[in-house]
């Protein structure tokens, strides 16, 4: 068994680690009430905002679709990756880095292969890991987490609109952390571009008769680039919030385990003062008797 000052030293050294977890479970905490009402805000307008998008494209003819719409061979592919600037929030990460490599060695493998593959990434973890692995990323916008708002946002997926515009990709997909609620959190993939009708039920397509106004040119000219970034953003925002959720949880986990850990630590601090105890009063009743003898 570990000396008493052993004992000592690691029962302060989990006091000094409980406290740190502990209080950043409180800052975690007092991020994620923002962070989720946040997200749980817009979500309502997104989900709107995307029903209506993609009513508008099944409803147009060919001729008059929106650039962003424009299905080709999906030969170059780029994939948007959110994640975190910092560390300890459990899985979140790993999630994020092991779906997009699940997506690009697998599914997307051929294009990899072919140099046709393209990575951005926003949050350092995710980012540095996949340059290190020698994927091709050929951006980072780690900044965009450090003051989250909707105008940067805006901007870096305008940048993203050009490159599909341009024919500089065929396809693009976001893959982030969809938060669900504190302690849960999903990782998913989702198309950015093309604009996709996929899920667009007939029904509804046929029932919904838009009055466009001043035309149907101008709505879809304007409309479809807003509603992308607002996409875009309610992406962020879920990352955002799932980050906090996580290491919430995290940190939570933790503060209980040093807590354990304590209490067997002061168990076993006891268990050895109580045999060095035992040990010198043996050593002096013995030494007293062969006195006596």
């Amino acid at each position: 068994m570990a000396n008493l000052k052993e004992v000592r030293t690691r029962i302060e050294s989990v006091k000094s680690t409980k406290q740190i977890t502990s209080a950043m479970k409180m800052v975690a905490a007092s991020k994620l009430r923002k962070a989720q009402n946040a997200v749980l805000t817009l979500r309502p307008y997104s989900n709107r905002l995307s029903r209506i998008m993609q009513n508008i494209m099944a409803s147009l003819p060919e001729e008059q679709q929106s650039p962003y719409s424009t299905k080709r061979a999906e030969n170059k592919v780029l994939f948007i990756l959110l994640s975190s600037n910092k560390g300890l929030c459990g899985a979140f990460n790993a999630n994020v880095y092991k779906r997009a490599r699940k997506l690009i060695d697998e599914t997307y493998k051929q294009q990899l292969d072919a140099g046709n593959i393209g990575i951005i990434c926003s949050g350092r973890k995710v980012g540095e890991l996949m340059q290190k692995l020698a994927y091709p990323v050929i951006s980072r916008h780690d900044d965009l987490f450090d003051r989250l708002n909707f105008d940067d946002v805006a901007a870096f997926a305008q940048q993203i609109m050009d490159m599909f515009t341009s024919s500089k990709y065929d396809k693009v997909i976001v893959i982030y952390n969809q938060f669900v609620n504190p302690g849960t959190q999903n990782v998913v993939d989702e198309q950015f571009l093309p604009v996709s009708d996929a899920e667009v039920n007939q029904n509804e397509t046929q029932n919904t008769d838009y009055i466009f106004e001043p035309n149907r040119e101008i709505i879809v000219k304007e409309l479809i680039p807003k509603i992308l970034k607002v996409q875009l953003y309610k992406a962020f925002l879920n990352s955002y919030a799932s980050e906090h959720g996580a290491r919430m949880t995290a940190m939570h986990q933790a503060t209980d385990n040093a807590t354990q850990m304590l209490s067997d630590l002061n168990l076993a601090y006891n268990k050895a003062r109580q045999a060095a105890i035992t040990t010198e009063i043996v050593e002096i009743v013995s030494g007293a008797e062969a006195l006596n003898g």
